[in-house]
């Protein structure tokens, strides 16, 4: 049995429909003021039609389009709801790679997760050692740190004395 187009639907059918977990629904909700379903008895969420839409919409701008919460807020707020609804119907064949600051976004570089990437990244930063690239200043900080946990060791299993022999160790206890 399916329902007709404009009845109201539960987050549980919302979240199905437009592929995302229902708590993301209950974030955007809190994130977006113009979201406001219908909510009835023990807090159970009735969304309408234009609910729905909103949403998709702003799937569409966050997952796709590649705005971030700040910028489709920003979106909504200078150019309203429906306006957002109607690009999406009419960029859905070619999605517009803007942003609300009015700053293009480039075209995602592969279908890779954003993790996936973020790791390819680092490896390709890192050359072909597989390790990051470090400025001298920082590798010279990082190999004096090194030293010095590595005397720590040493003390602590009491196979070199510190600097300044016995007093040192003295002080120590």
């Amino acid at each position: 049995m399916t329902k007709a187009a404009d009845a109201f639907k539960t987050i549980s059918e919302v979240a199905s429909e437009l592929d995302v977990p229902k708590h993301v629904l209950r974030f955007w909700e809190g994130k977006f003021t113009q979201i406001r379903p219908l909510k009835r008895g023990g807090g159970r969420r009735y969304y309408r039609p234009e609910d729905v839409d909103l949403l998709r919409a702003i799937r569409v701008l966050l997952h796709r389009d590649g705005y971030t919460i700040k910028g489709v807020q920003k979106l909504l707020r200078e150019q309203g709801v429906d306006s957002v609804k109607s690009r999406l119907s009419a960029g859905a064949a070619a999605p517009s790679r803007g942003r609300a600051d009015g700053k293009s976004r480039p075209a995602p570089v592969s279908s890779q997760s954003p993790r996936a990437r973020s790791q390819g990244n680092r490896r390709a930063a890192a050359g072909d050692s597989g390790r990051p690239q470090v400025n001298p200043t920082s590798a010279d900080i990082i190999a004096a740190a090194l030293a010095e946990l590595e005397r720590c060791r040493a003390l602590l299993k009491g196979e070199v004395p510190a600097a300044g022999g016995a007093r040192h160790r003295e002080e120590i206890r």
